[in-house]
């Protein structure tokens, strides 16, 4: 016990722990002197220490301890006093005590700052001097029903400060006394408050972005009319506004851009959103809107964007613009909206319809439209190609029409419900979604499977043409499996020719060239396709060797009707025939054409007055192109260009039965 008792001391080395020591060992000695003279027979001891004198001194001694250590947490109290007197007075957010009328009792320092010196003077004392109408409203109910663990509100108007400070506010009941605190978040909520604004509308005009739009239509679609979903949407482009950054500058163009949203939101009412989703494209939303009106609306607005100049730094612009406004159909998403009225604003562009084009919800445009969606997200799916089949059409010799059997393979496909799909709508929609790659790898990989199976037919054929998209083009990963078949097709390789567009093969002239040399190397031909129907034909043909050469349809149709389209295919010709190459003319679609075309030295045409597109399994029936000729005139005048093997003269559109030949 000792022991113990020692330890504790040295241990704690405490006053309170001596006295208590003290205390016990008063206790202990008596009891121990008693009991060592009683083993020793030694009376000397006995009534030495008794046990009322031991109890007295070990009260005496545990009083001096507890007192002791009163004094200590008396000292701890005052210590803890003075350091929560100075944490309230240097804490940098407001403390405050109010009563239950609403008056500050109490308040440190901070939030005198906040507030003013006066918080505490009577009369300047109540909460709602201070805060805006209904703030100790939302304070007592916070405190009272715990319906919130804290509440922002604003101050009242202060001289100097642009606008108003916004407080936020903590606060509990405790006796009959509301204790809390007050913290200044006027640039935080400002802050809040432009991250927000940033994140619906655009940081340069400040109109709505393409978020705030989409949530604008979504709101819109949301409240029918009548049970009706009574929306149009209204797609805006300004027109050759690059000019302006080009000539100009950015700046310039901003300024301008900034002016044109000026000028529409003047227009528009506040029910209406209006954003901007592009650099000089913008949107938009006629919730509850007759398409009626809201297409009298936009006209007024493009009358507005372009009848009065733009004036920056002393330059004054002049600014057309075009709007697609759709009519929005139930259950119709953004996006689909969006695409929907961006094609429609792109018609108004390309037409004359005084820079508005309105698509109805019924209209043909926009069932097409509708129908090209639905296009792209089926060939998204792994069923893409399933609708897809060959048609291939006849192309006719125009020097020996009955020695070989040539002709153009053509992408057809039909939908779920077994309808034609215009190939057109098919060759966009597959460059809308991505998927040029995937359908011209089929075609050829098709068209090579069928040249393969019925290779031994085919002895008269000199050549195949198949298209090939830009898209597809520029893909590394589609041109390395072309090779790929080539290479494992090398036998039939050689009756291939991959026609490419001028546009096509302008777009990366080195990445063009190196194709062409490559499939070339192969055995393949290459033809340039549509020739003449861009600016630049005649000067990108010393760009790339090619072995044919196909004339643009726009100049053979209907020839004879206008002389310089003679004039000019007959150019195109001898250029070609100076080059080494031979000439194709397509979308020859009567006799006095093909006669014409004849007689400039044409090599090959095709068109619809020799044969339609047909089946792959006719053309294996045929001994040439030409017996695929229906129209008796033009028969009779190929068997007599083939007999005679040279220009005849020859009356084809006499009125008897008779055809001379001179």
């Amino acid at each position: 016990m000792t022991i113990s008792l020692a330890t504790i001391v040295v241990k704690t080395r405490s006053r309170v722990a001596i006295w208590y020591g003290a205390s016990l060992a008063v206790t202990f000695l008596s009891s121990l002197s008693e009991i060592l003279a009683a083993a020793y027979g030694v009376k000397g001891l006995i009534g030495t220490f008794n046990s009322v004198t031991a109890a007295l001194a070990s009260s005496l001694l545990a009083s001096l301890a507890i007192a002791e250590q009163m004094r200590q947490e008396h000292e701890q109290r005052l210590e803890v006093q003075a350091e929560l007197a100075h944490t309230y007075e240097a804490m940098p957010i407001g403390l405050f005590t109010l009563d239950l009328r609403g008056r500050f009792v109490r308040a440190n320092p901070a939030l005198l700052g906040m507030l003013g010196p006066s918080v505490l003077t009577a009369g300047h004392n109540a909460w709602q001097q201070y805060f805006s109408n209904g703030a100790w409203t939302r304070l007592h109910q916070m405190v009272n029903d715990k319906s919130e663990d804290e509440i922002e509100i604003k101050g009242r108007p202060v001289a100097g400060f642009t606008g108003r400070k916004r407080f936020l506010v903590k606060a509990t009941l405790a006796h009959d006394r509301i204790e809390g605190s007050l913290q200044d978040v006027t640039e935080k909520s400002r802050a809040t408050e432009d991250l927000s604004f940033l994140a619906n509308h655009d940081s340069l005009t400040k109109v709505l972005n393409r978020r705030g739009i989409k949530k604008a239509f979504n709101d819109a679609i949301a409240k029918p009319v009548d049970g009706n979903t009574l929306v149009a949407l209204a797609y805006l482009d300004l027109d050759r506004f690059k000019l302006i950054n080009d000539l100009f500058g950015h700046g310039a163009g901003d300024e301008v851009l900034q002016q044109v949203c000026k000028r529409v939101s003047d227009l528009l009412s506040h029910d209406l959103q209006f954003g901007r989703v592009g650099g000089d494209e913008f949107v938009i939303v006629f919730p509850a809107t007759p398409i009626a009106m809201a297409s009298l609306m936009c006209q007024g607005i493009v009358d507005s964007i372009g009848t009065l100049p733009y004036q920056v730094d002393g330059k004054a612009f002049y600014v057309r613009s075009s709007i697609g406004l759709i009519e929005v159909s139930t259950g119709m998403q953004f996006n689909d909206a969006m695409s929907t009225a961006d094609r429609a604003c792109r018609q108004a562009k390309a037409r004359n319809s005084g820079g508005l084009m309105v698509y109805e919800r019924h209209a043909i445009a926009f069932q097409q439209h509708e129908a090209e969606l639905k296009l792209i997200a089926l060939l998204a799916t792994s069923s893409a190609t399933d609708g897809l089949y060959l048609e291939m059409q006849p192309i006719m010799s125009l020097t020996a029409p009955q020695e070989s059997l040539n002709f153009e393979v053509l992408l057809r496909m039909r939908d779920a419900e077994g309808q034609v799909v215009r190939t057109d709508h098919l060759i966009a929609a597959g460059e809308a979604s991505g998927r040029m790659g995937m359908i011209d790898r089929w075609v050829l990989s098709t068209t090579l499977d069928w040249l393969n199976t019925h290779f031994a037919q085919m002895q008269h054929t000199k050549f195949v043409c198949i298209n090939l998209s830009g898209a597809s083009l520029n893909d590394e990963k589609f041109l390395q499996e072309v090779y790929a078949m080539f290479q494992k097709n090398l036998h039939i390789v050689s009756h291939l020719c991959l026609e490419i567009t001028e546009s096509v093969a302008l777009h990366d002239v080195e990445n063009t060239r190196r194709f062409v040399d490559t499939v070339r190397g192969y055995g393949a031909k290459v033809a340039l396709d549509d020739f003449g129907a861009g600016y630049t034909s005649f000067s990108y043909l010393k760009e790339f060797t090619a072995d044919m050469l196909k004339i643009d349809g726009s100049f053979i149709v209907n020839m004879n009707n206008h002389p310089a389209n003679v004039a000019i295919v007959e150019a195109i010709v001898n250029l070609a025939k100076n080059l080494g190459m031979k000439v194709i003319a397509e979308w020859a679609e009567d006799i006095a054409t093909v006669q014409t075309l004849t007689e400039i030295g044409v090599d090959y045409v095709q068109g619809f007055v020799v044969a339609r597109p047909q089946h792959p399994d006719k053309l294996l029936s045929a001994a040439s192109s030409a017996s695929f000729i229906q129209d008796e005139k033009l028969a009779h005048y190929v068997s007599l260009l083939t007999k005679s093997n040279q220009l005849p003269d020859v009356d084809l559109f006499s009125d008897g039965d008779a055809v001379n030949v001179h």
